[in-house]
């Protein structure tokens, strides 16, 4: 939760946080085995551009002790972009929407706490509907915190 809030910190130099979400635990996946993730949503408004967004998140998270490691390891901070003003992008080192949204119980509900009219900018699908398409065991796993 530390870090948590020293990312908070560090986002609110560049960006105006509007909402913050309740903090939601989830089982490490795709090994369960390791530590327990602590996930929020911010929903915040910034001067940057995108890329340059981008790479001041990368510093924060270098900042907060994020090392480079195998895919889906444990880490000590991953800020990721969700959404950025409804808009679509495909590089490599960047996809908007965030492609694996829609999967995800602990970007899905936080998410619909700070915003309840949020659409997926790529299909238009509200997040209530995005909500009712996970299975239930997926929604089970994540704990308010």
């Amino acid at each position: 939760m530390n870090n948590i809030n020293k990312a908070c910190y560090l986002l609110h130099t560049f960006c105006s946080i509007d909402k913050i979400s309740n903090f939601y635990e989830t089982n490490s996946w795709p090994n369960e085995k390791h530590p327990k993730y602590l996930n929020i949503i911010l929903k915040c408004y910034t001067k940057l551009n995108v890329i340059s967004l981008l790479k001041v998140i990368k510093t924060i998270e270098k900042k907060l002790g994020r090392k480079k490691t195998l895919r889906n390891l444990p880490r000590l901070c991953d800020i990721d972009i969700i959404d950025f003003k409804g808009i679509k992008l495909d590089k490599d080192n960047i996809k908007i929407p965030h492609p694996r949204l829609s999967d995800r119980n602990f970007v899905l509900v936080p998410l619909y706490e700070v915003e309840k009219t949020w659409k997926h900018p790529k299909n238009n699908i509200s997040i209530d509907n995005l909500l009712k398409n996970l299975n239930f065991k997926s929604l089970r796993s994540i704990k308010i915190f």
